[in-house]
């Protein structure tokens, strides 16, 4: 059982930068940011495999960074020039099956951590 915890959200103005991150008892093949924001459903964000490739989705490209910290089993997500859009639930996810953006590939799911971001 992997057990994920996510911190760092909060409230920041547009244009502003956010670092989340997500301790994991243990790191497996892919590991994941998903946001769910008001209304919309959950959408996976950013990616990162154990071999290290990343893949975002194009709203967040040049804009948000994925990346591992094997030694400290954390995951990260620094987010810069955020935009109200972004305002969302953001969660941690962890999967063995195939790295993507579908749901039913993470078994792992954190609690979330909430970013507000005002105009």
């Amino acid at each position: 059982q992997v057990q994920l915890v996510e911190s760092g959200g909060g409230s920041v103005q547009s244009g502003g930068s956010l670092r989340l991150s997500c301790a994991a008892s243990e790191f497996i093949y892919c590991m994941a940011w998903f946001r769910r924001a008001p209304g919309k459903e959950r959408e996976g964000v950013a990616r990162i495999s154990s071999y290290g490739t990343t893949n975002y989705i194009d709203s967040v490209k040049g804009r948000f960074t994925i990346s591992r910290d094997n030694a400290k089993n954390t995951l990260y997500l620094q987010m810069d020039i955020v935009k109200p859009e972004d305002t969302a639930m953001y969660y941690c996810a962890a999967g063995t099956r195939f790295c993507s953006y579908r749901e039913e590939d993470f078994a792992y799911w954190g609690q979330g951590t909430q970013v507000t971001v005002s105009s």
